[in-house]
């Protein structure tokens, strides 16, 4: 019997799901009392653990106080205020302004909408395309649909939004002839600098470079899509910081608030803030219900209060290079054919014949949470506040899958 929920990315028929309800840590329990080794800190976002009982207490007194209010003008509130400068101050842009979203996905939106319209406030209406990579993972909203980047999700969704082309992961080839081609017609360029959802792909060496040397040369925007890879997650603020290049716009999410609250967002660097604040009677007509929402910016308020004072933006090479080590020894003995990673955030490619959603299931009766992406990588994000004998019990655990599944 299925039930009133309809499940995302899931089988509509499917009738049996794990029923969580409580977490500690980097462990999660469900209804019968099993715990799980949280191997993706939810869906690659719970950077300080579950049940953080100051975060909760944030939420109550600001719900308490003034739970929600529009920011549409000619409101604000105090929390977004403070979000927003915190914000501006680890942004990887100087001079860069904040635009709040409930969701990556509809950050990706208004970051793809931002880029069009400030092309069209400089007086350049013809730059509307933009341009993907293939294995991008950019949301479900239709903008970010149509930017995707992985095929199964597009299917069944077209039309979608024109304009939007891909081109082939790390080809810097392919790019430049599709610029070169299109050149006085690109808004932006939008990228994954390390790839996630597709299956955890860190960017070819010099690739992002050659990216913002296009975008550059053809007057276009350079979009980061850095809901999975900010706030630490690699061992810096954001992979803009990790990997020294310079974005336009920044699109954030996930663990800006750890997924305590709903909270996404943009960073608007001086290129496009420039163009939208060129005309003083020009008036911005696109926002949501709950941007700048005051106690999902509390949450968040406090959550990065946490990571800063626990450290756990450095924590995040340390996670990353046990985990990545043990996973390495299982690839060093031909358990898995290749492991592939950055900071925090990794994952393995398994031999053929070997399926990741049998690794999965056979992780999950072992007590640890894996994603299985495609039918032939598991990926592993754990909280920051893993500790090591936690990272050891993952590698375990995918070791004994892969015995069971073999």
């Amino acid at each position: 019997m299925v039930s009133a929920f309809l499940h995302p990315f899931a089988k509509p028929t499917k009738s049996e799901f794990i029923t969580l309800v409580r977490g500690q840590g980097a462990v999660v329990y469900d209804d019968h009392g099993n715990e799980y080794i949280d191997g993706m800190a939810s869906l690659w976002y719970c950077a300080v653990g579950h049940g953080r009982s100051d975060i909760a207490a944030a939420i109550a007194r600001q719900a308490s106080t003034l739970a929600a209010y529009s920011t549409f003008d000619p409101f604000t509130n105090v929390p977004a205020e403070r979000l927003a400068e915190m914000l501006v101050g680890i942004a990887p842009m100087i001079d860069s302004r904040v635009f709040f979203t409930s969701s990556g996905s509809e950050a990706v939106d208004t970051a793809m909408k931002l880029s069009r319209l400030a092309h069209l406030q400089a007086g350049q209406p013809e730059k509307t395309l933009i341009i993907s990579r293939q294995r991008g993972y950019h949301g479900t909203a239709y903008g970010g649909t149509s930017a995707q980047g992985i095929t199964p999700n597009r299917e069944g969704y077209a039309p979608y939004v024109g304009d939007v082309a891909q081109v082939p992961a790390d080809d810097v080839e392919a790019l430049a002839s599709l610029m070169s081609e299109r050149r006085s017609t690109i808004a932006a360029v939008l990228v994954e600098p390390l790839q996630g959802a597709g299956g955890v792909f860190p960017p070819s060496e010099g690739y992002l470079e050659s990216v913002r040397r296009l975008c550059d040369q053809h007057s276009a925007h350079l979009i980061y899509d850095e809901v999975i890879s900010g706030f630490g997650r690699l061992g810096e603020w954001f992979a803009a910081h990790r990997y020294g290049v310079r974005p336009d716009m920044v699109t954030f999410a996930k663990a800006v608030t750890s997924g305590y609250q709903p909270l996404g967002g943009v960073f608007i660097g001086p290129a496009v803030r420039a163009a939208i604040e060129s005309d003083p009677n020009f008036f911005l007509r696109t926002g949501f219900t709950y941007s700048g929402h005051p106690t999902a910016c509390v949450a968040a308020l406090t959550n990065l209060d946490i990571i800063e004072r626990e450290g756990l933006v450095a924590r995040a090479l340390q996670v990353g290079q046990r985990l990545s080590d043990g996973l390495r020894s299982l690839a060093a003995d031909g358990a898995v054919a290749s492991v592939r990673g950055d900071g925090a955030v990794w994952a393995v490619g398994h031999h053929p014949g070997v399926d990741a959603f049998a690794v999965r299931d056979a992780m999950l009766r072992l007590g640890v949470i894996t994603r299985a992406i495609g039918t032939d990588t598991n990926a592993f994000c754990p909280p920051l506040v893993i500790h090591d004998h936690q990272v050891d019990r993952i590698v375990d655990a995918l070791a004994s899958a892969l015995k069971d599944v073999a």
